[in-house]
C-alpha cells in the first residue's frame, strides 16, 4: 500500500459531522431568529388579536398584521399534522417520512398566507380598471426594500419545500420555471379581477428571484439530490501484491 492510499483510509476513517447536531444548532437558530422577529413586531401583531380572537372577518384576515398573526397561531397546527402525516408514513414504512410531511405541510403553511396578502383587494376594487406595467425593473425602484422582501418571501416556502418533496422539481431551472410559473398566475388573476393591483413584470422576477434562493437554501435535502447518497466514500478494493 501506497502513502496515497493510506491517506485515502485515514481520511474515510475520520468521523462524519453528526446529522443531529447539526440540526439541533439550525432548529435554535430557527427558533431564536423566529422570536427575535416575533419581538420586534410584536405590537402590530398585538392590534389584531382582539378581532382574529373574536372572529372578526375586517381588521383580522383583510390586514397584513392578521393575517401573518394567524399564521403564526397555526404554526402548533401545522406541525401536528406534520408528524402525523408522518407518523402514518413512517408505520408504512415509506423512506424519508419526516422529509416529505414537512415539506408538503411546509410549502401550504407557508405559501397560502402570502398569497392571501397578494389577493387582498385595494380600495378601488371592481372600479378601477386593471393595471400593467411590463417594462422590467422599472417598479423596483418604488417597491422599497421592505417591498422587494416581501416579494422575495411570497414563494420562498415553494421554493424551499417543493424540490424536497419531488424529484421533478429537483433542479435550479425548474424551480425558476414554477416560481415564474405561479407569480405570472397571480398577477394575471390580480388583473383579471380588478383588485385594484399593479401586475407587474417586476413582481414575477422578484418572486421568482426568491423561489430560487429558496430552493438553493433547502437543496442538501432535495430529494433525490445527490446529499441523499451515503456520506462515505467506498473504500478502494486492495490490491494483490505478489
Amino acid at each position: 500500500m501506497n502513502v496515497s492510499d493510506e491517506s485515502a483510509d485515514r481520511d474515510v476513517s475520520l468521523p462524519a459531522p453528526s446529522r443531529r447536531a447539526r440540526g439541533a444548532v439550525l432548529l435554535c437558530l430557527t427558533v431564536l431568529g423566529t422570536a427575535g422577529a416575533l419581538f420586534a413586531v410584536r405590537k402590530p401583531l398585538m392590534m389584531s388579536a382582539p378581532r382574529c380572537l373574536a372572529g372578526r372577518w375586517h381588521g383580522c384576515l383583510d390586514t397584513f398584521n392578521g393575517v401573518v398573526l394567524v399564521t403564526l397561531a397555526a404554526l402548533p397546527l401545522a406541525f401536528l399534522v406534520a408528524w402525523a402525516l408522518a407518523h402514518r408514513r413512517r408505520a408504512a414504512g415509506v423512506a424519508g417520512a419526516w422529509r416529505m410531511s414537512l415539506a408538503e405541510v411546509g410549502m401550504v403553511h407557508g405559501t397560502v398566507p402570502f398569497l392571501w396578502l397578494t389577493m387582498m383587494p385595494g380600495a378601488g376594487a371592481g372600479t378601477v380598471p386593471g393595471r400593467v406595467s411590463l417594462v422590467p425593473l422599472r417598479d423596483l425602484v418604488t417597491m422599497g426594500p421592505l417591498g422587494i422582501a416581501g416579494n422575495l418571501l411570497v414563494l420562498a416556502s415553494l421554493g424551499f419545500f417543493a424540490p424536497m418533496r419531488f424529484v421533478a422539481v429537483a433542479s435550479v431551472p425548474r424551480v425558476l420555471a414554477l416560481g415564474a410559473g405561479c407569480s405570472v398566475l397571480v398577477e394575471t388573476a390580480q388583473y383579471v379581477l380588478r383588485l385594484d393591483r399593479v401586475s407587474s413584470v417586476d413582481d414575477v422576477l422578484v418572486n421568482a428571484a426568491g423561489a430560487v434562493l429558496a430552493a438553493l437554501a433547502s437543496r442538501r435535502w432535495w430529494r433525490g439530490a445527490p446529499a441523499d447518497a451515503p456520506s462515505e466514500r467506498p473504500r478502494p478494493a486492495p490490491t494483490p501484491t505478489g
